[in-house]
């Protein structure tokens, strides 16, 4: 039988359990961006828990773009040194961390959120090149690997959407097309550094005419064929998924199950899941062989440690959402700092 806290392999990496830590918001860093004490005795905490592997809060591609306020952003001049500092103090644990990196708006000068159909070429090789760059800068700081967001209606997300891109040339119309400028990123990340590559997909969106599942099954398999690493799938927002009965019956059995099916690396099933004994279940009566939680490690990045020695657990995140809503790395209801373990 499967536990969440078997070592297992994820593609060339070694974890020390099937979890996956994701992160969001980062609301602890200093003004300049710089990293603080607090950030690094978080991920300290949660790379001593017992976690396979760590993703980390997203990395905002642009300083100005809508969520950069509340992320960290590379675009500071210390960020490869301090970076380094947080990876090699992962890494102490033998626990692999991925680099979350997106944005939300394209901006350019005066012109504020243009539309996907309304961007140059020229535009578009300037994200192009500004994620290859922002890629290089995580290989040199550490990271075992970069995680693409292309789920949640960042930027990439609706770039792969045909609910959102109405492009008329060769990066709109059909899925290839349409997926075309992040296969082209990844082949020069893959030539350029040596970056497990994770893409993170809804499973479908829930517009009239956005991505179906079928659309994403078909997106996972050409993300494999040009070499991405593994993906995460998210939930949608949707009120069918709202319970956690219906979220695993549903998105996780068929939704998940049904993308794994159609490629042979590693997928995580990303979020929604608050006990032991359910994760354990979802591990031994599906496919599923690897689960992401970001809410339960914001109320206490320690709690898995707890989980093994019991052997049984619930998290002691109350599903409050305030982290998220808030915008925060600190859960609004267990303000008792965690110490170092």
């Amino acid at each position: 039988m499967k536990d969440l806290f078997d070592y297992a392999k994820f593609g060339d990496l070694e974890l020390n359990s099937r979890i996956v830590r994701t992160g969001l918001w980062e609301s602890e860093r200093e003004k300049t961006g710089n990293l603080t004490p607090e950030i690094y005795n978080r991920y300290e905490n949660i790379a001593a828990s017992g976690v396979g592997l760590i993703v980390t809060e997203l990395y905002s591609l642009y300083p100005r773009d809508a969520f950069s306020k509340y992320s960290q952003t590379l675009n500071y001049t210390r960020f490869v040194r301090e970076a380094k500092d947080l990876t090699d103090l992962v890494h102490v644990y033998d626990v692999p961390i991925f680099a979350q990196l997106g944005f939300v708006q394209f901006n350019k000068k005066t012109e504020q959120n243009i539309k996907i159909e309304d961007m140059s070429i020229d535009d578009l090789r300037k994200i192009q090149t500004d994620y290859i760059i922002a890629a290089q800068k995580i290989d040199y700081a550490g990271f075992d690997g970069i995680q693409l967001a292309m789920g949640n209606y960042y930027f990439l997300s609706r770039l792969i959407s045909p609910y959102f891109n109405k492009r008329e040339d060769k990066y709109g119309g059909n899925t290839l097309n349409r997926l075309r400028l992040v296969i082209e990123m990844i082949k020069v990340i893959k030539q350029n550094t040596d970056l497990h590559i994770n893409c993170r997909l809804n499973a479908f969106d829930i517009q009239k005419g956005g991505m179906t599942l079928e659309e994403t099954i078909e997106i996972a398999k050409l993300l494999e064929k040009f070499g991405v690493d593994s993906l995460q799938i998210t939930r949608p927002r949707s009120p069918q998924y709202f319970s956690s009965e219906n979220y695993e019956k549903k998105l996780l059995a068929l939704d998940t199950g049904r993308i794994i099916d159609n490629v042979k690396i590693p997928v995580i099933m990303g979020g929604g899941v608050k006990t032991q004994k359910q994760i354990n279940n979802i591990l031994n009566k599906t496919k599923v062989e690897f689960i992401s939680m970001q809410r339960p490690f914001v109320a206490d990045p320690s709690f898995l440690v707890d989980w093994k020695i019991q052997g049984e657990g619930e998290t002691p995140c109350r599903t409050c959402n305030n982290c998220y809503w808030k915008k925060t790395a600190t859960c609004h209801i267990r303000r008792t700092p965690t110490l170092n373990i």
